[in-house]
């Protein structure tokens, strides 16, 4: 997912794609752990893009 998909996003979009991205991370490694994932590579791609989720929500947090 690009940066700037996110940005347009509000804050409660970002967190539903948030959970989304954490459901689909844990989806990926039990099927790793059964060894029923053929592109691992996916892996890091969800981790990434939970990065970035967390990131522009925090940007777009209020600030203290």
């Amino acid at each position: 997912m690009k940066p700037s998909e996110l940005r347009a996003k509000d804050p409660a979009q970002l967190d539903k794609e948030l959970s989304d991205l954490l459901r689909a991370q844990f989806s990926l490694r039990m099927q790793k752990s059964t060894q029923q994932l053929t592109n691992t590579s996916q892996i890091r791609k969800v981790r990434r893009d939970i990065a970035r989720v967390r990131t522009l929500s925090a940007e777009k947090a209020p600030k203290k």
